[in-house]
């Protein structure tokens, strides 16, 4: 490991094969008492941890690091049922406190905004009761089900400028990196509201609109990202940085590559620098792992950094983190609430 703590092989150098990070969050309270603020950063695999120790509103413990262990042995059906009660525990009851959302169809994402952002995070365990202006219905669960469909599938339609489909698979949604220029209104404030939107789906069992590229369900899980995961970022740079190794290593500098990567914001190509004035540094054979990890870095989270802390801000309002290092946590978040994802499992993590 080196002095950053990044994680390195035995000698000393990025392997696309062997390194592997995690994205890691942290927790800081904000001016505003509804929602917390944090600090992203991806760290070595190896190095992650988090608390399994899940409490209630009331900080009384419902979930110890004991509990989580038995149930890896469970059955997938148990597992289900396990972690459906363990939400149940962690809801707030019917008599102590619901919230009421109430939005008009015609304008039915800024009111939904408007409203879950309008709620403290003791809020998001409270069972909401949903109303459409001016329609008569009676929410017995029929209406929640539509409100969640309605509004995730907005909310990842591309032309909202926020999402963007992947490489190679259309039906999979990537964070768009320049959402600030297609969403100039507070883009930021979808990502929190998005995050609240699927914790609060996965907490109640609701199912939604839109699947997204792995390595943004494994943000969620706390699953490690490898070099592997940039094919669903972009399949050319992933193809053209792996050539690189095939490459002999007096080579690389006839290539004229430097630190920098290219990014398009509106049809326009500008370089952005991966080191301080990386335009200045040349790429060779003997610092073409740091270029390899520089590029990685660049493409898996600090150009998207923002939006990936806003969402799992946003996520984690609901789901109690520790709660996801359950066993098979992917299954679960299939299973609840993205039935139809078939690009995250066990094996492939």
């Amino acid at each position: 490991m080196d002095h950053d703590g990044d994680l390195m092989t035995p000698d000393g150098k990025f392997d696309i094969d062997t390194s592997a990070y995690v994205r890691d969050l942290t927790f800081l309270e904000g001016n505003d008492k509804r929602m917390r603020t944090g600090k992203l950063s991806i760290v070595p695999a190896s190095e992650y941890s988090v608390d399994s120790v899940i409490e209630d509103n009331l900080g009384k413990e419902v979930v110890t690091y004991a509990e989580i262990s038995k149930v890896q042995g469970q059955p997938f059906d148990e597992k289900v049922a396990w972690f459906q009660k363990t939400c149940k525990q962690l809801g707030t009851p019917w008599d102590q406190g619901h919230m009421r959302i109430c939005v008009r169809r015609e304008h039915l994402l800024a009111d939904s905004i408007k409203a879950v952002m309008s709620l403290g995070r003791e809020d998001m365990k409270k069972i909401w009761r949903f109303e459409f202006m001016n329609e008569a219905g009676i929410d017995a669960g029929g209406l929640a089900k539509e409100w969640f469909l309605l509004v995730t599938k907005a909310i990842f339609d591309a032309d909202s400028g926020l999402w963007l489909s992947s490489e190679g698979n259309q039906m999979l949604m990537r964070i768009n990196p320049a959402s600030e220029v297609s969403c100039p209104d507070d883009h930021l404030i979808y990502f929190r509201f998005l995050g609240r939107v699927l914790g609060k789906a996965l907490f109640e069992g609701q199912i939604v609109s839109g699947h997204m590229v792995q390595y943004v369900y494994k943000y969620m899980l706390g699953w490690p990202i490898t070099f592997n995961d940039l094919e669903s970022v972009d399949q050319d740079v992933f193809e053209n940085l792996k050539k690189l190794l095939e490459m002999n290593s007096d080579e690389i500098e006839y290539m004229c590559l430097d630190f920098t990567a290219a990014q398009s914001l509106l049809g326009e190509i500008t370089q952005v620098g991966l080191i301080p004035d990386g335009e200045g540094v040349a790429v060779t054979g003997e610092n073409l792992s740091e270029y390899l990890e520089s590029y990685f870095k660049y493409l898996m989270l600090d150009r998207i950094k923002p939006q990936v802390a806003e969402f799992l801000l946003g996520f984690y309002d609901v789901i109690p983190e520790g709660l996801l290092t359950a066993p098979q946590a992917s299954h679960l978040v299939a299973f609840q609430c993205y039935k139809g994802v078939t690009d995250i499992s066990s094996s492939s993590l």
